[in-house]
């Protein structure tokens, strides 16, 4: 079972090859995707220093594994998603800092 899964872990099948620009987020009250899984991508993603872009580590302090809760929260969150995509792409401007 453990290979299976290690078979499509994201964690366990990185190499040094060029990565995108990453956006990783955990929640903190995730108990299925606990917030430090984000984190170890993050560590190794930059400990390989392959991404061709920003890797960006953001961490909700008040949402589970659903995300946000409260709808304008969520929007907000969905915001600084699409944003960040929008950057990545090339299709907005350049003054996306990835705080807010």
């Amino acid at each position: 079972m453990r290979r299976h899964i290690r078979s499509y872990s994201p964690l366990d099948n990185l190499s040094a090859q060029p990565y995108p620009a990453l956006f990783l987020q955990g929640s903190w009250h995730d108990s299925r995707v606990p917030y430090w899984e984000p984190a170890k991508l993050y560590a190794r993603v930059t400990e390989l220093g392959s991404a061709r872009g920003p890797v960006l580590l953001r961490t909700d302090m008040d949402a589970g594994h659903g995300g946000a809760s409260g709808r304008f929260k969520a929007w907000h969150d969905n915001a600084r998603q699409d944003a960040f995509i929008l950057w990545a792409l090339g299709l907005a401007g350049s003054s996306y800092t990835g705080t807010g």
